[in-house]
């Protein structure tokens, strides 16, 4: 039987479930988009398949086209505290980007890739051995990256 990995909001109305042995990897992206989402410096995230990922709550959705018309992001935050949990993204069909410190135990994630490095803060230091690129990873280096244990 698979352990159950959990989180949620800050607020508790929206938790989540992902049945897992362990904690997911996770990696840090330093685009503008995450930047301006998180109010910080980069953000934090983890991907699972969308239909492991099981919601409770009622999370709202905030839809955004991108500037060429190509995709669509589809933002899950809760409506009381407006914490970003999860998003879905019509480029990445049937997998959940879900937010990393939303974990109940996020003290305890290992960084395993930077993505969009080129938009870093100066100031923030990437460890030699852990792979980045300067703007999004080609698939499967990002996938190698993300598996490794």
């Amino acid at each position: 039987m698979s352990k159950m990995v959990e989180g949620g909001c800050r607020c508790g109305r929206v938790r989540y479930r992902i049945a897992a042995g362990k904690l997911p990897n996770v990696y840090a992206c330093h685009c503008r988009d995450c930047q301006t989402w998180s109010g910080s410096a980069f953000s934090l995230q983890f991907i699972v398949p969308e239909g492991a990922l099981m919601v409770e709550g009622d999370p709202s959705l905030f839809e955004l086209t991108s500037a060429d018309g190509e995709r669509v992001s589809r933002q899950r935050a809760c409506p009381i505290c407006f914490t970003r949990v999860y998003n879905t993204n019509t480029a990445r069909p049937g997998l959940a980007v879900v937010r990393a410190g939303t974990l109940d135990r996020s003290d305890e994630l290992a960084i395993v890739a930077h993505i969009w490095t080129k938009r870093k803060l100066a100031g923030i230091d990437i460890p030699a051995n852990v792979p980045s690129w300067p703007e999004g990873a080609p698939p499967a280096d990002f996938i190698v990256a993300l598996t490794r244990e």
